[in-house]
């Protein structure tokens, strides 16, 4: 196939104008046009009164050979790369010997599939429920407060990606073509085919839930298991006497007492699984400390960046509703930026452990809600914030998460505060335009005590800097709801860069946003696939 780029069209194309398009760009008769399709699609709006989509297609031509040579130099056409997946190794009919795979966001679960598709039958451990029941705990938290440490936002089957946005969208460097792997696994279970060639693709909540069922469906008809409820409290580690600080995984024990042996288990568990990395601590295994962010959420009309970004409030449909990516280099020597932004959508509790407040953001695949939605954090670094050891990041994070509990006044109300008052250093009293989102409520006051004072007056210098490129971003009526921690691990379990096995405790695979090697739900499929590949060689070395 060839790869034909840069062709635009308006917005509004009728039918068949790509086709014809693609027609006169190659200069060929109709019928020498076999078929096509679209590999990437996104906006150039430079222009607002002349707004353009710009495709990537891949095209089937008669007379290919002939046609390259005519167009030969033209950058805009040329051999289309193959980017099918290759499977790395295939599991030997023999094969008896099956992988653990722990954790069942995004990482597990494209590991877990992977490793099915090869053979391998892997068996998942997840401590939550299955998808359809731990969205009725995760309602019930928000609907009136009534939190399961082991159900919710965080934990359960589909990862604390579920309750989000449901970007697929990364800057990963991907050479070997995952991220159409993982779209493509997306779209046969259900996924929308458009997340294969929009440029800034999303499946939102409820859509994803089906996605994810359906996995697990197929890695079950695959010779896989998926165990629910199923928490590992302790790992089983064989060290030589030659050299105590390493050793060998050789297998789990979950929270009901029952031990499993295996001796390749992939560690996908999320970011807030903190009993987890306590537990791998004081088993040895090799733990660092990592950067994060922490800040607030932000709530701004969706109708005010519609305008913004588009000129109107409520732009054409085929655009939908418009979003903001931004940093700001602070003169105390932070950056703050937002993060996870989702359009026409809802601030959503996110909390795991009792007493504890945490915020986070998520959209349906319509982003029809009132609302547009962004962290603004703040980066930190342990040499810095928290140097006093490998899980300090964790102790940091619960004491600002308690801290928020205590100013929302409990029952997992959320502290928040408006935009204006924050500003001008005076607690909010009453709402003003903007309706804030959070469930079970929103508790106005000061939140100048709800992080640290760095990061607060780092936040109070961005937000007028980030009016500058988004207008009316420092809307007094605007709200600001803490606390938001989890923008990804406090820790790093380090592995091995060619075998992806922990440094010191062989068969052990971390991966994901746990282990500190990806943030959203693509990275975390990726890394997943990556890790399922390393297994896959290893049970067959």
């Amino acid at each position: 196939m060839l790869r034909l780029n840069e062709l635009r069209l308006p917005l509004e194309h009728p039918e068949g104008a790509l086709r014809r398009a693609i027609i006169n760009r190659l200069g060929i008769p109709s019928d020498d046009l076999v078929r096509f399709e679209i590999f990437r699609r996104s906006i150039d709006a430079r222009k607002r009164e002349a707004m353009l989509f710009v495709y990537t297609i891949n095209v089937e031509v008669r007379n290919q050979s002939a046609l390259l040579a005519r167009v030969k130099g033209d950058r805009r056409i040329s051999q289309a790369p193959d980017t099918s997946y290759k499977f790395v190794a295939k599991a030997s009919p023999t094969q008896s010997n099956r992988p653990l795979v722990i954790g069942m966001g995004p990482s597990g679960l494209f590991a877990a599939l992977i490793l099915a598709q090869s053979g391998f039958r892997p068996i998942i451990l997840e401590r939550g429920k299955a998808v359809r029941e731990r969205t009725k705990d995760t309602f019930r938290m928000w609907e009136d407060g009534t939190l399961d440490p082991e159900s919710n936002t965080q934990f359960g089957e589909g990862g604390a990606g579920t309750f989000s946005d449901g970007k697929l969208y990364s800057q990963i460097k991907d050479p070997k073509h995952y991220r159409l792997k993982v779209l493509d696994e997306f779209v046969k279970a259900g996924a929308p085919e458009e997340i294969l060639y929009v440029n800034r693709p999303h499946i939102g909540t409820f859509r994803l839930v089906g996605v994810v069922e359906k996995m697990r469906a197929k890695i079950i008809e695959l010779g896989g298991e998926v165990r629910f409820q199923s928490r590992v409290d302790d790992i089983k580690i064989e060290r030589s006497d030659a050299d105590p600080t390493r050793g060998r995984i050789t297998g789990v024990t979950l929270a009901s007492g029952e031990h499993i042996v295996a001796n390749h288990v992939i560690l996908a568990v999320g970011h807030s699984a903190r009993d987890t990395f306590e537990m791998l601590d004081s088993r040895g295994v090799h733990i660092e400390a990592k950067p994060f962010s922490i800040g607030f959420r932000i709530e701004h009309p969706q109708s005010l960046i519609n305008e913004c970004r588009f000129g109107e409030k409520t732009p054409n449909p085929l655009l939908g509703a418009a979003d903001y990516q931004l940093v700001h280099h602070t003169t105390n020597g932070r950056s703050v930026y937002t993060f996870c932004m989702c359009p026409g959508g809802t601030v959503v509790a996110a909390a795991s452990e009792p007493g504890r407040v945490v915020t986070n953001g998520m959209s349906q695949y319509s982003r029809n809600e009132r609302n547009a939605n962004a962290g603004i954090v703040v980066g930190i670094t342990p040499e810095v914030d928290y140097p006093e050891g490998r899980l300090a990041g964790i102790a940091f994070q619960r004491f600002w998460e308690s801290r928020a509990f205590e100013l929302g006044g409990g029952g997992y109300k959320a502290p928040g505060q408006l935009v204006g008052d924050f500003l001008a250093g005076r607690p909010s009293t009453t709402l003003g335009t903007v309706q804030p989102s959070y469930t079970p409520s929103v508790h106005l006051c000061d939140l100048s005590t709800s992080l640290p004072e760095y990061a607060v007056a780092a936040i109070r210098e961005a937000i007028p800097a980030f009016a500058r490129q988004v207008k009316g971003f420092d809307l007094a009526d605007a709200v600001l709801t803490a606390v938001e921690t989890r923008t990804s691990s406090p820790i790093r379990i380090t592995r091995g860069e060619f075998d992806l096995q922990s440094l010191n405790t062989r068969g052990l695979f971390p991966t994901g946003e746990g282990a500190g090697y990806a943030g959203g739900i693509l990275s975390a499929a990726i890394d997943g696939i990556k890790i399922a590949e390393a297994v896959s060689i290893s049970m067959n070395a």
